[in-house]
């Protein structure tokens, strides 16, 4: 039992030799003045398996980090910070600090070393705040709905004019195909389909004189008399 109690020792005190903690610190700017402007912050590595807290002056750490490659960013609300390449190895009791760009494989490793401790500092602040957008009466004319609109309404207000510039007989033509057009809406809402099309398909047209008089054949044929009574 005390061998296996030793040898298990042994392992736990391998593998804490194997795992560092990872120090950083995040450096105010001009777009992060301090603690304040920053809030509650987290560095996380491993998708957030590993991560340490930004403590008031900036400083964190991650714990029992052990050997291989991760990635390194910072989760705030307010800020956006660059992400980090982090290499652990056993061999080496310092980690590899390199730049990382989101995207990119992880191998072959970018040959930018940075200095350890890991420092970082704050790219951009967050802005949340959508203004909201003023009327564009230009921007509301290029919809193409509301071009046809338009056009349509156009349409409508200047058909008057364009009826009173056509002659007499095109006039009367148009009012023609009109009233077929409304009586074929007219038959097609009462159901009769059949004498909507045959009253739309017709020919309304008024027969030709032929110049040919009539006379003779509102004429009623006379009967012819006998030459000679009957005796």
């Amino acid at each position: 039992m005390r061998s296996w109690f030793w040898t298990l020792s042994l392992l736990s005190l391998s593998c804490s030799v194997f795992a560092l903690d990872l120090h950083g610190r995040v450096l105010w700017n001009e777009v992060c003045r301090g603690s304040q402007e920053l809030g509650s912050a987290k560095v996380i590595l491993y998708q957030g398996k590993l991560q340490g807290g930004v403590k008031w002056d900036g400083t964190f750490t991650i714990y029992d980090v052990h050997p291989g490659t991760y990635i390194l960013s910072v989760l705030a609300h307010n800020h956006t910070f660059d992400k980090l390449r982090i290499d652990v190895s056993d061999s080496d009791p310092l980690p590899e600090v390199r730049p990382y760009v989101p995207g990119t494989p992880l191998s072959p490793p970018s040959q930018v070393m940075l200095p350890y401790p890991v420092l970082l500092s704050a790219r951009q602040k967050n802005n949340y705040f959508v203004p909201r957008q003023s009327f564009n009466l230009l921007a509301m004319f290029q919809n193409p709905m509301m071009i046809m609109m338009v056009a349509a309404g156009v349409m409508v207000l200047g058909a008057p004019y364009l009826l009173k510039s056509l002659d007499p007989d095109a006039l009367e033509e148009f009012k023609e195909r009109q009233a077929k057009v409304s009586g074929l809406q007219n038959s097609i809402q009462n159901g009769d389909f059949k004498g909507g099309l045959s009253a739309l398909m017709g020919n309304d047209e008024k027969p030709r004189s032929t110049g040919v008089s009539t006379s003779h054949s509102n004429q009623t044929p006379t009967k012819s008399k006998g030459k000679g009574k009957r005796r």
